[in-house]
């Protein structure tokens, strides 16, 4: 399975808006990523489900810097 096939994988949660505004990041962000904002993006993917249920759509920030830059990034450009 190639990287971005992985990571495509990776997006789908089976919750609808979730896995729409992964994908979306991945299709229109993800290409044109810094290496740094790839590897956040990989450790994001890393979260459970409730977590990025939190983060996404219920817009809790976590502490770490590299994990809010994505998804202030994901809910300013690509919202739900």
């Amino acid at each position: 399975m190639s990287g971005q096939s992985h990571l495509r994988w990776q997006c789908r949660r089976g919750m609808r808006e979730l896995d729409e505004l992964l994908l979306r990041y991945l299709e229109n962000r993800y290409p044109v990523a810094t290496d740094d904002e790839k590897v956040a993006f990989q450790r994001f993917l890393a979260l459970s489900d409730p977590e990025l249920n939190g983060c996404l759509l219920q817009q809790q920030i976590p502490d770490e810097e590299s994990k809010s830059l994505i998804i202030k990034y994901i809910l300013n450009n690509y919202p739900p």
